[in-house]
């Protein structure tokens, strides 16, 4: 940032930010002396300004696309902004003017390395969209499918780069000066952002993410993915089938071609949730823009840029606190932050309850139907950070999904009842994944390596233990017989080891005794009894 280019564009920046309301923040500091006096001072200040929200908006779309990227990211971390600035965000389109056909052109035969009439028959010069990171073309292959060409903007890495660079310095300042800024972390918002940026970026990652989705959805009447055409694709162009549908936004039209919207607001749900608790990847960018509709009220997406994935302990995570919330369970879910080790372990289990409910509490008070799930994990969301819990990344990228579906689901059918639509899926996860349906899974799975390191386990624990303490007692009638003790004591404390895992898998609870397992008291009984000395 030292180049004089670099420095125009920090003082640019800071400027369009201090008329947006910075000044305020910077000036009004109390270690500012003379702050408020100079305030009064400044011209823009003179006239009546629109809300905060606005202000902020109207400032990210003047430093051009890649703040406006940054305001519609930041616009889903619901958990850290005020609500006022959340809603605003929201508004911003990413729609920048598109960059000369000709260069589309250069850069397509760049990287394919031939003339573009040797690989398309046609090409349409006037782009059917136009964003920050890249464009999008029609064309046709000489055998004649359809297909569209995405091509990311020349010269934009280093544009991203620069500007990734001011963000970095501008939340660096505010979290070393400002005690609220630091509560919202904008180092690791503007971290999450530049990933973020550096995926989109790469046209491979979004090809193999597309292929995912499209397996996972083959034949499907649900969702339909259109196919990548592998041998053009490309880290800066990448090629796929052009699909053809309504857009989900165009209710009117529609409406006239006879779509069943109560059907096409209910599959929208049954898809996301198939994608988190079945598929384990789903669509993370399920905006009205990316989502189209077929025949028969099928879903058609595009853009593939942005996808999430849950581990299992993620998934766990949910549905038992979607399930637990319904049933205003609230000790099971503070419990489910502490198991999962999200809250420092010294929390008052009953403090973090009585947040949980005094939250919640409101929202339950109306019929399901009119429950917004996306709304429930935001407030939780928001009261774990009260505890120091860090909010996972891809938890507030599902959030984010799930409002987004939420919304467009209820714009199409305003009596959606997503708990009824969400209920069987989460009971099917919970019983396939805690259970005794789960142990016999999860056995299934693990028995050869199990029928592999079980009988060789005693010889490996005590090769562990001889190298460890290699001087023995010279003992040796009693060295004799220590390995076949341990070798005992080793297999007995594998097999009560197994049978609590075992329980633990089924989700079963086990008996306390003085507070603690009573496998525990039958694993060192166990050992005792086997290692009593014996008479020769």
């Amino acid at each position: 940032m030292t180049s004089l280019p670099g420095l125009l564009r920090l003082w640019w920046v800071l400027f369009v930010l201090t008329r947006a309301g910075a000044d305020e923040i910077i000036l009004g500091h109390p270690r500012m002396p003379g702050g408020r006096l100079l305030l009064r001072l400044l011209p823009w200040r003179w006239r009546r300004r629109p809300p905060r929200g606005v202000r902020l908006r109207q400032a990210l779309e003047s430093l051009g696309p890649i703040f406006v990227k940054f305001g519609q990211i930041l616009s889903t971390r619901r958990d850290l902004l005020p609500p006022d600035i959340a809603d605003e965000l929201v508004r911003l389109q990413d729609r920048v003017p598109p960059f000369p056909a000709e260069q589309a052109r250069r850069i397509i035969e760049t990287a394919y390395g031939q003339p573009l009439q040797a690989v398309l028959s046609e090409f349409d010069d006037v782009p059917l969209a136009s964003a920050s990171i890249a464009q999008v073309h029609a064309g046709r292959l000489p055998d004649g499918r359809e297909v569209v060409l995405k091509v990311v903007r020349p010269g934009i890495a280093p544009r991203i780069r620069r500007d990734i660079r001011l963000l970095n310095l501008l939340a660096r300042f505010a979290e070393r000066t400002l005690r609220e800024a630091r509560r919202l972390r904008p180092v690791e918002v503007v971290r999450e952002f530049e990933l973020t940026l550096m995926d989109e970026l790469d046209l491979m990652r979004e090809a193999g993410n597309a292929s995912q989705l499209r397996r996972n959805w083959l034949d499907s009447p649900d969702l339909y993915v259109p196919e990548v055409y592998w041998d053009y694709v490309r880290v800066n162009v990448m090629m796929m089938e052009r699909i053809r549908g309504i857009g989900i936004d165009n209710v009117d039209v529609m409406r006239a071609a006879g779509v069943d919207f109560r059907r096409l607001a209910e599959r929208g749900v049954e898809i996301f949730f198939r994608q988190v608790f079945e598929h384990n990847f789903f669509h993370a960018d399920m905006h009205a823009g990316n989502i189209f509709v077929g025949p028969g009220e099928q879903y058609i997406a595009v853009d593939f840029g942005i996808v999430g994935s849950l581990n299992p302990a993620d998934q766990r995570y949910l549905a038992e606190n979607f399930v637990a919330f319904f049933n205003r369970d609230y000790a099971t879910v503070a419990k489910a932050h502490v198991r999962a080790g999200w809250v420092p372990a010294d929390l008052r289990v009953d403090q973090f309850e009585a947040a949980i409910r005094a939250v919640c509490e409101p929202i339950f008070d109306k019929p399901l139907k009119d429950i917004s799930f996306g709304v429930l994990l935001l407030r939780l969301f928001q009261v774990a950070r009260r505890f120091d819990m860090q909010v996972q990344p891809q938890l507030v990228l599902l959030q984010k999904t799930l409002l987004n579906i939420e919304g467009l689901g209820r714009r199409l059918y305003p009596e959606l009842d997503l708990w009824r639509t969400a209920k069987p899926y989460l009971e099917r996860w919970m019983h396939e994944r805690i259970g005794w349906r789960a142990v016999r899974s999860t056995l299934r799975q693990e028995m050869p390596l199990w029928a592999d390191t079980l009988p060789r386990l005693p010889n490996l624990v005590y090769g562990a233990l001889m190298q460890a303490q290699p001087s023995l007692p010279p003992d040796r009638p009693r060295r004799r017989r220590l390995p076949r003790r341990l070798d005992a004591v080793l297999g007995g404390s594998a097999l009560v080891a197994v049978a609590g895992w075992v329980l633990h898998l089924a989700g079963l609870s086990q008996p306390l005794w003085l507070g603690v397992p009573a496998l525990l008291w039958a694993l060192a009984l166990l050992a005792v009894v086997l290692l009593l000395p014996r008479r020769d």
